[in-house]
């Protein structure tokens, strides 16, 4: 039976992986920055968090029609925003890989590659968990800002190559 239950932002969060068998420079800088900054747990203090799907879609008209006789599905998008209430230079990092330390990298460097697993769980029905997994993600922006009367946030821009969405039932507390 599908999930029907309604959430709320409290009732999500967001952690950070690479595939077991992504061995690329991209995939073992992003695992590692991962581990550093301990994301693969949470990331913690988001705020906005933003994924969308965008598909061109092309109407094919006949001549001497006014409406389209079929649509075609063209290039699928994914992309995202977020934004963070916590600067610690791993958004950045992952943004950047070696070239966000302060030694500036000779030549070109890898840009990390990750997934982002955003899992949703009602404590009114916690053995249901929707995660919405999206797949080789880059970040495209980093933004940092220091408002005179607000919170201190960085935000990013994300680009990615797939989404699913994936609903787990059962498991529950170990106690069970």
């Amino acid at each position: 039976m599908p999930n029907e239950n309604i959430y709320v932002g409290s009732d999500a969060s967001l952690v950070l992986s690479v595939e077991q068998d992504d061995s690329s420079s991209e995939g073992s800088l992003a695992s590692d920055l991962i581990s550093e900054f301990d994301l693969s747990t949470v990331v913690g203090r988001l705020h906005k968090v933003q994924i969308r799907v965008e598909q061109d879609l092309r109407p094919y008209h006949e001549l001497g029609n006014r409406y389209a006789s079929d649509l075609r599905p063209g290039m699928i998008r994914v992309s995202g925003t977020s934004e963070r209430a916590h600067i610690n230079g791993a958004l950045l990092s992952l943004m950047l890989g070696d070239g966000a330390q302060s030694a500036a990298p000779k030549g070109s460097f890898a840009q990390p590659s990750f997934n982002m697993v955003i899992n949703l769980n009602s404590p009114a029905r916690e053995k249901i968990t929707n995660k919405l997994v999206v797949f080789g993600v880059k970040f495209e922006s980093w933004d940092f800002t220091a408002p005179e009367d607000d919170f201190v946030m960085e935000s990013v821009t994300v680009k990615a190559l797939r989404i699913a969405v994936e609903e787990e039932e059962g498991g529950g507390d170990e106690g069970e």
